[in-house]
């Protein structure tokens, strides 16, 4: 098997790094800020590990993270779209009337996650009001399906740095301190850099 080599850059960004320091997310996010050699605007991620598999959330982030979210609530339209294949939305929403309407799509739906369900809030008597709620800055998360980790974006790095501070907090705190068991905070390019939780 060929070991993968890091370029040059990704070296140089990795000695900015204490690997045995854990830092706060303000001090964390600052130096991210430092390590960035991308020509590209990268997405701020964070990846934790976590005490159990299965554990999934909602949370509404303060601020945008760059990445626009498909929300669609169901209707006759939106079911005839279904049928033919057509998913083009991130985050389906129903009035509880059209549950048994979509029960029959539970098999396309389901293995992709875009089933609505009552843990992930996606079914509601209110459906415009949990839309825009999704639209804001709602963000589902869930560990992996065979692994205790979760994986999220939380904004890019041409972000102030506060707005990453901010939803970074946001994102930690919906979790818990008590699940997470250690949490990292990166770029799409740059090295990882360890949270204190």
């Amino acid at each position: 098997m060929k070991v993968k080599v890091r370029g040059k850059k990704y070296q140089k960004s990795k000695k900015q790094v204490d690997g045995k320091k854990t830092y706060s997310v303000k001090d964390g996010v600052s130096l991210l800020k430092k390590l960035k050699f991308a020509k590209f605007d990268e997405s701020v991620e964070l990846h934790l590990n976590v005490d159990e598999i299965g554990l999934k959330g909602e949370v509404e982030l303060p601020h945008s993270t760059g990445k626009t979210t498909k929300v669609k609530i169901v209707d006759d339209k939106v079911l005839e779209d279904i049928e033919k294949g057509k998913l083009d939305f991130d985050i389906l929403i129903t009035h509880p009337q059209y549950m048994p309407k979509l029960a029959r799509f539970a098999k396309v739906l389901g293995p992709k996650g875009l089933m609505p369900n009552p843990k992930a809030g996606t079914i509601s008597p209110k459906p415009e009001e949990v839309a825009k709620k999704f639209s804001k800055g709602g963000v589902r998360w869930k560990t992996e399906a065979k692994a205790p980790i979760i994986h999220q974006m939380i904004g890019k790095i041409s972000n102030d740095e506060k707005v990453i501070e901010d939803n970074a907090s946001a994102f930690l705190s919906s979790i818990g301190k008590n699940h997470i068991l250690s949490a990292f905070i990166k770029t799409t390019m740059s090295p990882s850099v360890k949270l204190q939780i």
